[in-house]
């Protein structure tokens, strides 16, 4: 179960020949792959690849997940510092529960090379009315409040001060709703308004604002002042999995280098292997240089496990938001 274009049917093919293995695969997104497995106690998949702070907390809620065993996977070829990251936010008991792989930011897109977009609140500016575009979702208020100079991650295992946070963030957002389009949901459309100039700015993905970068030169993903949201699709073992062995084989299949890289131009997204980058497009390369030079790497502010709760008090806010005038 796992992310649109994780999975191309050519490298599942490459798979299947290699090892006899077949491959049934399943699109899905974050609640979804929380939502099925609840339904079947943790049942029905070998392998999933939730976002690294989706796995501990359900895994301890709903015993979703099982550890992973690390001496079947070919660590070496992961890089220490997204296993790091990976490791700290989806580790349970001591023990580890998800693995690194794919990684990418939100941050933000300027299709005007005139016009300053550093941060969130630059979406915010008088020339921009009704030139906008955000997601009504977490991100953009983790992301605003980040702008704002708070830090809401700190603030995790803090509910009162956490909704604070996001109701200053939310206040902000409403503020300058006269800038914002439209709210969007598919990329579709984010994608063609920015191409056609109905768009200036938006909040999105990394990926979504290189495949515009390649398009039109003059159109910029930005890694905020404040710091772009980094997240790492990783990957968890169902508890009531079947076949744990399948599961193992194909992880290192995609750990090898000259795969990983196939998925990355697949997915349009970087991944956790060492060498991966010496198969991958020069384009995909030079746009990561120019989005994330070193500090800016530095500076990504990456997801931590999400506390039960938070997303009730982001839920509410953000209703406040799209019934606001």
């Amino acid at each position: 179960m796992t992310w649109a274009d994780y999975a191309p049917k050519d490298v599942v093919a490459q798979f299947t020949k290699e090892t006899g293995i077949n491959v049934e695969v399943t699109l899905s997104n974050n609640e979804e792959m929380i939502s099925k497995l609840r339904a079947t106690g943790g049942a029905g998949f070998d392998l999933a690849q939730p976002s690294q702070d989706r796995i501990s907390g359900p895994a301890k809620e709903f015993g979703i997940y099982k550890p992973l065993d690390y001496s079947k996977i070919q660590i070496a070829n992961f890089k220490p510092e997204m296993l790091e990251a990976t490791r700290k936010t989806s580790s349970l008991n001591g023990k580890p529960y998800g693995l690194a792989y794919f990684w990418g930011t939100d941050g933000l897109v300027n299709g005007n090379a005139k016009l300053e977009v550093l941060d969130y609140t630059d979406l915010c500016k008088p020339e921009l009315q009704a030139k906008v575009s955000v997601r009504l979702k977490r991100p953009t208020l983790i992301g605003m409040a980040f702008a704002l100079g708070k830090d809401p991650f700190k603030a995790y295992d803090n509910p009162k001060q956490y909704e604070q946070i996001m109701q200053e963030a939310g206040n902000k957002l409403i503020a300058c709703k006269k800038n914002l389009k439209y709210f969007w949901e598919g990329k579709d459309q984010l994608l063609n308004d920015l191409r056609n100039g109905d768009l200036v700015a938006a909040q999105m993905w990394d990926s979504g604002g290189w495949k515009l970068n390649a398009e039109n030169p003059s159109i910029k993903f930005i890694a905020p002042k404040s710091g772009a949201l980094g997240w790492i699709d990783s990957f968890a073992i169902p508890s009531k999995g079947k076949n744990d062995a399948a599961a193992y084989a194909w992880i290192n299949f995609v750990a090898r280098p000259e795969i990983a890289a196939k998925l990355a131009k697949s997915a349009g997204n970087f991944t956790a292997i060492k060498g991966a980058e010496e198969f991958m497009d020069a384009k995909m390369k030079a746009q990561l240089n120019e989005s994330f030079p070193p500090a800016a790497m530095k500076n990504i502010k990456w997801y931590p496990a999400i506390p039960p709760g938070l997303e009730e008090i982001e839920g509410k806010i953000l209703d406040r938001i799209k019934a606001s005038h």
